[in-house]
């Protein structure tokens, strides 16, 4: 099973995860990263890079986030989400947003 990006990231997108990623799987929206399902090798390196704990295993994932597995494949494939392959500065207020959950409805598509 691919990782999947989490509800954590939203409104912080840390890019940490990015610069480890060996298949340059990441794509990017205004307020959050996915992860695309069929690129990701399940190396699992991205897991301990992300300052919020967003990767999570799909595996693994929680009920209440399961949601974001049909949201990393759909946007990973959206043509206005970019992949991503080099670290960014987080969000302007990532600090205020780090440990606010729920956030789901704040997530940008465009």
């Amino acid at each position: 099973m691919p990782f999947v990006v989490t509800e954590a990231c939203i409104q912080c997108k840390y890019t940490d995860c990015v610069t480890v990623c060996p298949m340059d799987c990441f794509f990017e929206g205004p307020n959050f990263l996915v992860i695309h399902p069929d690129e990701c090798i399940d190396c699992s390196i991205c897991v301990a890079e992300c300052p919020v704990g967003a990767i999570v295993n799909a595996a693994e994932i929680t009920p209440d986030q399961a949601e974001f597995i049909e949201i990393n494949a759909r946007l990973a494939n959206d043509p206005n989400w970019k992949r991503i392959r080099r670290a960014q500065a987080p969000l302007p207020d990532h600090e205020q947003w780090a440990g606010v959950l729920p956030k789901k409805h704040l997530l940008r598509h465009t």
